[in-house]
C-alpha cells in the first residue's frame, strides 16, 4: 500500500477514535536516534518539524508515560493499553538541542539511552563514517542537564557493541561498566537498558542474564512490535521511527497492523 494511502487511513482511524479503540490492549515504545533540521540518507535522522508533529500525535492519542512507569506496570501485571513511552538511542547532541525543547513544550517524558564512552568524545561510529558525516555527541554537562530537566537517562553499553556476538566476559564489562559510569557521572540510579542495534540476533540470552543480574529493570530491543499486559520487560520491543514513516498517520496505520 502506498505511503500516502497509509497516511490518510491512519489519520482517519485516529481522528475518529477507532485507532485508540484498536490499541486499547497495547502499549507502544518508540525509538528515535537523531532530531535535526538537516536531511539524512541513513534513516536515523528525523526532521525537527516532523518530530514536533509526532509529539503532537502522541499527546493527542496516547497516555505518554515514562518508560520506568510502563516497566512498573508490566512488573505488576497491570493494564498498559494506549500507554506510550518515548526513547532515544546513542546520545547525539541534537537530542539535547532540538528534541528536548520540543518534548518540554508538550510536557512529554522521555528516556535517553546513551553510550557512556561516547559522551563528550570525538568517536565517529561506522554508520556515520560510511556516510562521510560526523554528528557530535552530547557532553556530560548536557546529559546531566537532561536529568535535571526531569528526563530519564538509560544505559546503552559503553561502546555500542553487538551483544549477540561478543564473549560473556566482554559483555559483562560493557553492561556493568556502562551503569557504573553513568551513575558516577549522574549521581542517580540508572536501571533502564537498551541493547545496541536492537535486532533479534543482537542480544544473546546469556548476556540478557547479565542485564538482569546487574539490576536493570528492562532490556529494550528495536525491531518493532507492541507491548501487552504481562510482557516480559527483559524482552521489551520498541518501534523505531525513521523518515520511512512519512507522517504520524502513516506510523499510526502501521501500529494498527502490528496489534495482531
Amino acid at each position: 500500500m502506498r505511503r500516502h494511502i497509509k497516511h490518510h487511513a491512519g489519520a482517519l482511524m485516529f481522528g475518529s477514535g477507532f485507532g485508540e479503540l484498536l490499541l486499547r490492549q497495547h502499549a507502544v515504545v518508540v525509538a528515535f536516534h537523531r532530531v535535526h533540521p538537516a536531511p539524512d540518507t541513513t534513516g536515523l535522522t528525523i526532521g525537527v518539524a516532523a518530530f514536533e508533529r509526532y509529539c503532537r500525535f502522541f499527546a493527542a492519542h496516547f497516555r505518554v508515560v515514562e518508560l520506568a512507569e510502563l516497566v512498573c506496570r508490566l512488573e505488576r501485571g497491570l493494564p498498559v493499553g494506549r500507554h506510550l513511552a518515548i526513547t532515544f538511542d546513542d546520545g547525539y547532541r541534537d537530542n539535547y538541542e532540538y528534541a528536548a525543547p520540543i518534548l518540554r513544550s508538550f510536557a512529554l517524558p522521555a528516556t535517553f539511552f546513551v553510550v557512556s564512552r561516547w559522551i563528550g568524545s570525538d568517536v565517529v561510529p561506522w554508520w556515520d563514517s560510511r556516510q562521510g558525516v560526523r554528528h557530535p555527541w552530547m557532553s556530560w554537562t548536557e546529559v546531566c542537564r537532561l536529568r535535571d530537566l526531569g528526563f530519564t537517562i538509560g544505559a546503552h553499553t559503553r561502546t555500542h557493541v553487538d551483544l549477540g556476538r561478543i564473549a560473556v566476559d566482554d559483555a559483562e564489562d560493557e553492561i556493568r561498566g556502562a551503569r557504573a559510569e553513568l551513575e558516577r557521572r549522574l549521581s542517580t540510579p540508572v536501571d533502564l537498558f537498551a541493547y545496541p542495534f536492537g535486532g533479534r540476533t543482537n542480544m544473546a540470552d546469556a548476556n540478557r542474564e547479565i542485564v538482569k543480574r546487574h539490576g536493570f529493570r528492562c532490556c529494550c530491543s528495536c525491531y518493532g512490535g507492541l507491548t501487552g499486559r504481562g510482557t516480559d520487560p527483559y524482552h521489551l520491543r520498541r518501534v523505531p521511527i525513521t523518515p520511512w514513516h512519512s507522517t504520524p498517520g502513516h506510523f499510526g496505520f502501521d501500529l494498527i497492523l502490528r496489534r495482531t
